[in-house]
């Protein structure tokens, strides 16, 4: 079974995402399973995992509602306040629900790029270890020695990056992001997710602007620690789904079957379902 990654469902009347606005363009509307359902089926997507996109627990448990109600929806990303001194109680309530699989601080919105790494939040990424949640790491380039330093310190605890981290694609800048994901990448316990380049690289990307990042991802992570994701509905302020589908496999057409499968599901399955009692069969994956 091929599994989406990173992908967001919201309702705009809500009111507590805080970057979505009527400035926003096409992303300001609600988006909900209806909406993605006929593309998954398209692709022969069959799972998804779905993350937050506000820094709200009330939003967290209206994502595990949609889960529990959604058969393609296999896991959530949600959110706590990690410098919250009740902070460890919250992730043991919040992981209570097998539904949950990581949380997610919106760290690229933190003015301090050291944040992630403050010794304060141990009591947070103790309980993360714990409950075997993955920790998805919302960054782009400033926060990596940052994010290095958290997860020197913490061996035992499953990080993915997402979006490559936000690499300045349209920029056609890779230092200092490429050497700092490499040491990342030298960690066997940091993944990456193959997601939202296309909206890094803006309305003029191609896959062979996007090539050199993603051959940099392959070279240093593996096939057996990169996820696809496709961001969506971000990803279609550049991309439409299939257009980022199509992106995708054209970027990784040099690999085996195998390692295909694994980018296109496999991982996902293993890093965030297995730990959580929703493991698929062999012959889902």
């Amino acid at each position: 079974m091929r599994i989406d990654a990173h992908q967001h469902f919201w309702q705009t009347k809500r009111g507590d995402y805080g970057w979505l606005t009527p400035a926003s363009g096409t992303l300001w509307r609600d988006y909900m399973p209806t909406d993605l359902a006929p593309r998954l089926a398209e692709h022969a997507i069959g799972q998804t995992i779905l993350v937050q996109a506000a820094p709200t627990e009330a939003e967290t448990l209206f994502l595990l509602d949609i889960a529990a109600r959604t058969d393609f929806v296999a896991g959530v990303v949600g959110w706590t306040d990690f410098a919250a001194p009740e902070a460890a109680a919250a992730i043991a309530r919040l992981a209570a629900n097998p539904l949950l699989v990581g949380l997610r601080p919106m760290v690229q919105d933190i003015a301090d790029p050291g944040w992630i790494a403050m010794p304060s939040l141990a009591p947070a990424f103790a309980a993360m270890i714990s409950h075997g949640l993955v920790f998805d790491a919302l960054v782009k380039p400033p926060h990596l020695p940052a994010l290095l330093m958290l997860a020197r310190r913490y061996p035992a605890l499953a990080i993915v990056i997402d979006h490559g981290a936000k690499p300045l694609i349209a920029a056609g800048i890779m230092e200092p992001w490429r050497t700092d994901m490499a040491a990342l990448a030298a960690l066997p316990h940091v993944a990456c997710k193959f997601s939202g380049l296309v909206t890094e690289a803006g309305e003029n990307w191609s896959v062979e602007r996007l090539r050199p990042y993603v051959d940099h991802l392959l070279a240093h992570f593996g096939a057996e620690r990169l996820l696809f994701g496709s961001d969506w509905p971000v990803c279609t302020l550049a991309a439409g789904y299939p257009e980022w589908v199509e992106a995708a496999e054209a970027l990784t057409a040099h690999l085996p079957g195998g390692e295909k499968a694994a980018i296109f599901g496999g991982n996902a399955a293993r890093l965030y379902l297995a730990t959580r009692g929703n493991t698929l069969s062999s012959e889902e994956i």
